[in-house]
């Protein structure tokens, strides 16, 4: 393919990506900030619940990424009835993970979030943030399952070229989640004005708005996407799929929650230093993830059309393809930190919270801007080893990087040193360099190239 022509089709599956996160952490951010005109012990009691949530959000992303590999390589196999038993499984562990996610936060949730209220130099209530976290909590567990689906289904039509509608449905349910926030976090309109309860129950709104357009839609335009027309006509799954599935997604769910989990540690690590820590990374991380959105997105769009390569056999286009659309990210990432770098500080000053969070906050950005290269690099990866089924290797890539550095790291410096939280976290975020260095050899070993899906 020429470098017009194959620019031209990673751009039609990155521009919906991108767009789709740009939207989704534009409104996260909007709405962090709303809370934050609240106070700060509200923003710090929801980002503690987020944290949870995350690790639940993972889990899915991780579950459901396994049947995902078949997905991509069935599609470029043109193979209808694989993509259909990739659903149904895609639907089995979106359930079960829910239900152990939500049984998890029921029985354990006040330990979870007690785990992160620790006592700072700002002289905040811990005993208000601890209510705000619990509150917030409470009604955010009505959207595990609508969330499970809504990812079943939009990285199912993803990963088989269209990228477009799932965009639609995020974009429709961020501005009913916006809308939402405005009106029932301040109280206008004539609601009552319900704060970070209010925050929760747009977003529940808003979850289930996302979920029905996406099932509804997909299933009225059945003949563009014929696997959907068999999906609840049954639920068997072939002994193939489930076999080759269970083995990917077991590892690939037990990374991202082990990931999301040892990033919950790191931030609780960070927490030692006060409730004030919590608020800054909670800032930072928010701005952060709007920025990286273009540079991320590289790596979905790498699971998709290098997993379809492969699928299709042509091995020599995914090794060629992966390689140009690391590049990619890592050109996007310099550009990206740059502007982070520029606006760090204007952006935490829409922020209602004191100088000593805006300036912990604004160093935290600058770190990540400079770690950004490396973050895009390892990102893709990541994502080209998963392309080809090597789950296991991400599996090390991953959980070495996350609990043998970050979270040892991060364990250590705030516990047995006097060293700032500045330096702390700069120091923790080096790892990711290491990481990018491991990433190259296994990437440059081809091991990852694999058909996963010829004898099914």
């Amino acid at each position: 393919m020429k470098t017009t022509g194959f620019y031209k089709n990673v751009f039609k599956i990155l521009i919906p990506i991108v767009l789709q996160n740009v939207v989704t952490n534009l409104v996260n951010l909007l709405d962090n900030i709303m809370i934050g005109q609240v106070g700060t012990e509200p923003m710090s009691g929801v980002a503690i619940a987020n944290q949870l949530f995350f690790i639940f959000n993972l889990g899915i992303f991780g579950g459901l990424a396994g049947a995902g590999i078949y997905t991509a390589q069935f599609r470029g196999k043109e193979d209808d009835r694989g993509i259909c038993h990739t659903v149904r499984m895609k639907i089995y562990i979106g359930l079960i993970v829910s239900a152990v996610f939500a049984a998890v936060l029921f029985l354990g949730g006040s330990d979870l979030v007690s785990a992160f209220l620790h006592e700072g130099n700002e002289g905040l209530d811990l005993s208000v943030a601890y209510g705000h976290a619990m509150d917030y909590m409470h009604i955010m567990m009505i959207q595990l399952i609508p969330f499970a689906f809504i990812q079943v289904y939009a990285s199912t039509l993803r990963e088989v070229n269209e990228t477009v509608l799932p965009m639609i449905s995020s974009i429709a349910a961020v501005l009913i989640n916006l809308v939402g926030n405005y009106i029932l976090i301040f109280g206008k309109f004539g609601a009552p004005a319900l704060g970070v309860e209010g925050a929760a129950i747009a977003t529940v709104i808003a979850r289930f708005a996302e979920c029905a357009i996406l099932v509804i839609y997909s299933h009225v335009k059945a003949d563009r996407f014929p696997f959907f027309k068999e999906l609840y006509r049954s639920f068997k799954v072939s002994k193939a799929v489930v076999s080759g599935i269970l083995r990917k997604a077991s590892l690939l769910l037990v990374n991202e929650v082990l990931w999301s989990g040892g990033m919950a540690m790191l931030n609780q690590s960070y927490s030692l230093r006060g409730l004030e820590v919590v608020s800054a990374v909670n800032i930072a991380s928010t701005i952060n993830q709007l920025f990286m959105c273009g540079v991320f997105s590289c790596g979905s769009v790498i699971n998709i059309i290098v997993g379809q390569h492969l699928g299709a056999g042509r091995t020599d286009e995914a090794v060629v393809t992966a390689k140009k659309i690391t590049r990619l990210s890592v050109l996007l990432s310099l550009v990206v930190g740059a502007l982070l770098v520029l606006c760090a500080r204007a952006m935490t000053d829409f922020y209602n919270t004191t100088d000593t969070v805006k300036s912990l906050a604004t160093s935290m950005m600058i770190i990540l801007a400079c770690q950004l290269p490396f973050s895009a690099f390892s990102n893709s990866c990541y994502f080209t080893l998963r392309s080809g089924g090597k789950v296991f290797l991400t599996f090390l890539f991953d959980f070495i990087a996350t609990w043998g550095g970050y979270v040892v790291l991060a364990f250590c410096l705030t516990r047995f040193t006097v060293l700032p939280i500045i330096t702390i976290y700069m120091l923790v975020n080096s790892v990711e360099i290491l990481k990018s260095v491991a990433g190259f050899f296994m990437v440059r070993s081809k091991i990852w190239v694999v058909n996963l899906v010829q004898d099914i």
